[in-house]
């Protein structure tokens, strides 16, 4: 799909790409209940044009937006809030309570972010933050719901990608909205319908306990499919699961056993890198995919899933001392 088009995927939940680095990358959501409007994920400030794009294509007025709504404040799911929030007037963020500071006053966010990709690459994937009245911020805490049309969108608290995560049960579809906690499945990687999961582990909170105790939360409310910002809604989620979980002990043995030999920051994120490339790329061709389209599609996540993994090693190392 192009960017600023819609693609409804079940009665009145529509992906829009928010064509972040690439097509296909990263997903923003429009739920339409009756006369009510939410937009799930807002990608970055340079998605919001497509979105306003597709409320003008469903004829829908920026003033009848209700809510916007970011599963955590990684800035492909929450970069876009403040300029989209100036757009839509009348609409409500809901955030995360851990997450709410970085949206009244974002600076830290840009600055830490700036810092590690430099202030180029960052207008040029993100562009500049805005802040978010606090007056229209409301905090949503582990099993609060919201009314739309009639029918509950309920949050759930799920730590273990980040701390300050949350998913969105829609009792209409039967599906979570689960920002990064049910991991990540390319549509380039979906062979005979059924989709190549892995999980993202992207810095700087990985926490693989707390991230496999959210997966198993969000599995025990029986869902029928899950929309992931990364990439698209997948079905069965109960199959997918293990595969999620089986993946997370394995970067965490992974880890481990690359720690013994390895001292300086460096030398480590390259080892975990290479070693973690490998290892995903003899699951994708396992399961039939091409080694060089498997290769192209996941290099930009196995180096943000390394220095994850980096973070959670120092963090586990400073703690062991």
């Amino acid at each position: 799909m192009d960017k600023g088009m819609a693609t409804e995927l079940v009665d009145g939940v529509f992906l829009i790409d928010s064509g972040m680095v690439r097509i296909g990358l990263a997903a923003c959501y429009l739920v339409r209940r009756g006369d009510l409007t939410a937009i799930i994920e807002t990608g970055t400030r340079h998605s919001v044009p497509a979105i306003m794009s597709v409320l003008s294509q469903l004829e829908i007025r920026a003033e009848q937006v209700d809510y916007v709504i970011a599963t955590h404040v990684h800035l492909d799911h929450a970069g876009g809030v403040g300029l989209l929030m100036q757009e839509l007037p009348d609409a409500q963020l809901i955030i995360h309570p851990k997450g709410a500071r970085h949206m009244i006053d974002p600076t830290k966010l840009q600055a830490g972010t700036t810092a590690v990709y430099g202030e180029a690459a960052f207008q040029e994937m993100y562009g500049d933050l805005i802040p978010v009245d606090e007056s229209r911020i409301r905090i949503a805490e582990d099993g609060d719901e919201i009314l739309l049309g009639g029918k509950p969108l309920k949050f759930l608290d799920t730590p273990g990608h980040a701390n300050h995560h949350f998913c969105v049960w829609d009792e209409v579809s039967r599906g979570f909205f689960t920002g990064d906690t049910f991991g990540i499945a390319y549509r380039e990687l979906v062979l005979e319908g059924q989709p190549f999961i892995f999980p993202t582990t992207t810095p700087v909170q990985f926490d693989p306990e707390a991230l496999k105790a959210s997966i198993g939360k969000l599995i025990s409310m029986k869902p029928e499919r899950m929309f992931l910002t990364h990439y698209g809604m997948v079905e069965k989620p109960e199959q997918l699961a293990p595969q999620l979980l089986e993946q997370i002990d394995d970067y965490v043995a992974l880890v481990m056993e690359i720690e013994k030999d390895m001292s300086d920051a460096e030398g480590l994120f390259e080892s975990i890198q290479t070693r973690l490339t490998e290892y995903t790329l003899e699951r994708a061709i396992a399961h039939g995919c091409e080694r060089e389209l498997a290769a192209e599609t996941i290099a930009f996540d196995m180096g943000l899933n390394a220095q994850g993994l980096v973070v959670w090693s120092q963090r586990r190392s400073a703690a062991n001392q």
